[in-house]
């Protein structure tokens, strides 16, 4: 099967400023991949350089198999895009716009489009310049569905939307995945994708760092770990615990930080008696600080990954 993306050397440089350098990526067909970095990764410039919105610098890249540059209007015909800043003709509805966009591809099933509507909670009557942000998203997100397009290129996707709508945008990529199409997400939110993702690729100061799936991820992952006792504890009996770090135990109170499963320590915990045990979720940041190091170190583990990275 046509890899739905695939890159090789892939490189735009801006000069001083970072963009992305060296991308080696497959991504196959028919899978929810996750592109995940903090601001400033060379994510957006990724997707623009796939979309053909900007020329590499180096390197060669295909879309479904086809030339970036070279098939683009091939391409555009197969795919829809979501950018990170939509930028929609304000004085249309959404109604009015998502029709103009139906007739311009020319093949849209209205009853899908109108069900899309439905399941994202969106009021298609409403001028765009009036919508919120969050709303503007939803038309963003019905004009990418409803053309069932082969490939779903979607930057930072949930942005402005509330927790109702973002399951039923799950729902719809899960949708999307089971009918043989491929969703490519962009984000620097970990829990964004964790429940939707079949692997992603992390990106850090423009380098492809890794491709994992999200149970290797999060087996890397920090946790912040704060447990009451019932008396007083002896650190040294978490002290040597596999992953535990930071460690610190104040007036019953233990504080410290695990790399990535917390089972031995919670074992260990349970020969005392417990009062109550609080989890500190970590950033996206935090747990590439903790995997990848930092400086030199981040640079020299990117380096020994450079090779060709499958997803």
């Amino acid at each position: 099967m046509t890899a739905a993306i695939e890159t090789r050397g892939l490189t735009k440089s801006y000069g001083r400023s970072r963009g992305i350098v060296d991308v080696d990526l497959v991504v196959e067909a028919g899978q929810i991949f996750g592109f995940l970095g903090p601001n400033g990764a060379g994510k957006s410039t990724m997707i623009r350089l796939l979309l053909d919105l900007i020329r590499p610098s180096s390197g060669e890249a295909w879309v479904l198999g086809l030339d970036i540059h070279r098939d683009r209007l091939a391409i555009d015909r197969r795919i829809s895009y979501v950018p990170g800043e939509l930028s929609l003709y304000s004085e249309l509805t959404g109604r009015q716009l998502l029709t103009y966009l139906g007739n311009l591809h020319g093949h849209v099933d209205a009853a899908y489009r109108d069900s899309l509507i439905e399941r994202l909670e969106l009021d298609p009557f409403k001028r765009i310049k009036t919508l919120s942000r969050g709303n503007k998203q939803k038309v963003g997100l019905v004009a990418a569905f409803m053309i069932r397009p082969e490939l779903l290129m979607l930057d930072e996707p949930t942005a402005g939307l509330d927790p109702f709508v973002q399951l039923e945008f799950e729902r719809l990529c899960e949708e999307a995945r089971s009918g043989g199409r491929t969703v490519f997400i962009s984000s620097h939110q970990l829990p964004e994708v964790e429940h939707l993702c079949d692997r992603v690729g992390i990106i850090r100061e423009g380098k492809l760092l890794a491709v994992e799936t999200i149970a290797d991820l999060k087996a890397r992952a920090l946790h912040r770990l704060e447990i009451d006792f019932g008396g007083p504890v002896d650190a040294a009996t978490f002290s040597n615990l596999p992953g535990v770090r930071d460690l610190a135990v104040t007036d019953g109170t233990l504080r410290c930080t695990v790399m990535g499963s917390v089972d031995t320590l919670i074992k260990a915990a349970a020969r005392f008696e417990v009062h109550n045990i609080r989890s500190i979720d970590t950033s996206l940041e935090e747990i590439f600080m903790a995997y990848y190091g930092s400086g030199e170190a981040a640079d020299k583990t990117a380096a020994g990954e450079a090779g060709h990275v499958a997803a």
